[in-house]
């Protein structure tokens, strides 16, 4: 199997007015079929992966934030990856406290996943958090989301932690998994 190379038609754009209409453009199901299993022994966190007998889909709810709050700021960021006129991919991110550049989302079309559109936005975020002197790129997944949680370790990701609380209200997630990369 051939696979062409889409990279060379693809623009990535930092985010400004005119984009706010597409912010939620790549905001489409996706597959749950198995979880990153993590454990901690000895000080490091290991993982192992659980595949479903069924897979399901879900999507989340369209963000909905003060989008005037990124534009132009040094504190935070949205990169819109388009294929002509069509948004195909986005990466949000954040200075957070800590010296990581915090990754609030990134997600890919549905059509235009696995052709290597995530990982142009992954080095898009790990450029501005390098401009802005961060430490490293930090971000959660929800240990369900298979797909999402191999793609991070795939980028140089690795698992630093694992919350059982922080979804607690949200039944059908279970633990929240923690991912850094640092420079």
């Amino acid at each position: 199997m051939v696979q062409k190379d889409f990279s060379a038609d693809i623009e990535l754009i930092r985010f400004d007015r005119e984009h706010i209409p597409y912010i939620n453009d790549t905001n489409e199901t996706f597959p749950i079929f198995g979880r990153l299993v993590a454990g901690y022994r000895g000080g490091v966190w290991t993982h192992t992966e659980e595949l479903f007998a069924e897979t399901r889909y879900i999507r989340f709810p369209d963000d909905r934030l003060d989008w005037e709050d990124y534009i132009g700021s040094s504190q935070k960021a949205i990169y819109l990856a388009f294929r002509g006129s069509l948004c195909i991919g986005q990466v949000r991110i954040v200075r957070d406290w800590t010296g990581f550049a915090y990754i609030e989302n990134i997600a890919v079309r549905g059509s235009h996943r696995q052709l290597g559109v995530g990982g142009m936005l992954m080095r898009t975020a790990e450029a501005w958090a390098r401009e802005h002197e961060l430490r490293g790129l930090s971000l959660e997944a929800q240990d369900d989301n298979l797909a999402a949680c191999r793609f991070y370790l795939k980028q140089g990701m690795t698992l630093g932690g694992l919350d059982t609380m922080k979804q607690t209200f949200i039944p059908e997630i279970d633990k929240t998994l923690y991912f850094y990369k640092i420079f």
